[in-house]
């Protein structure tokens, strides 16, 4: 019998302290644990979250399956990667971030693009970035607006 795959697109994040990721993730976006596999010593290798409808994996960093280099954001120097949450309340999901010991990287600002939108970087190096719609915006007010 086959196994029938749904098709998705999930991040999945390499973190120093995969447990203690899972506990901000939950308290920091409401994240809900979905499992996680632990490595004889320990670390996570595997663990999924369900954040926003989607589903996030991460695991703890293993230099020694990474031809003995680290991969997580604050061992790379940061990360090229934002990852966005689009929620109905972006003022209380981004102070919900703050107090759980998120750092904001850009403030919450109304947007041309018409979303009230701001940046955190969490404790393990990881970019968010937060937004509401709050207006309707046409193309070509976006284009005017990319133009000044």
């Amino acid at each position: 019998m086959a196994i029938e795959v749904q098709p998705s697109l999930s991040p999945h994040l390499v973190v120093d302290d995969a447990a203690a990721a899972i506990d901000f993730y939950v308290k920091a976006f409401g994240a809900t644990e979905l499992g996680r596999v632990p490595h004889p010593d320990g670390r996570l290798v595997h663990a999924a979250l369900n954040l926003n409808g989607s589903t996030v994996m991460l695991n703890d960093d293993f230099p020694d399956f990474n031809e003995g280099k680290s991969s997580t954001p604050k061992a790379l120097g940061g990360t090229p990667v934002t990852i966005h949450l689009q929620v109905p309340d972006v003022e209380s999901a981004f102070q919900r971030a703050l107090d759980a010991g998120a750092v904001v990287v850009a403030p919450l600002e109304d947007q041309f693009w018409g979303d009230r939108y701001g940046m955190v970087r969490d404790p393990f190096g990881h970019q968010w970035s937060l937004g509401q719609p709050v207006r309707e915006v046409s193309p070509e007010e976006i284009a005017a607006a990319m133009s000044q």
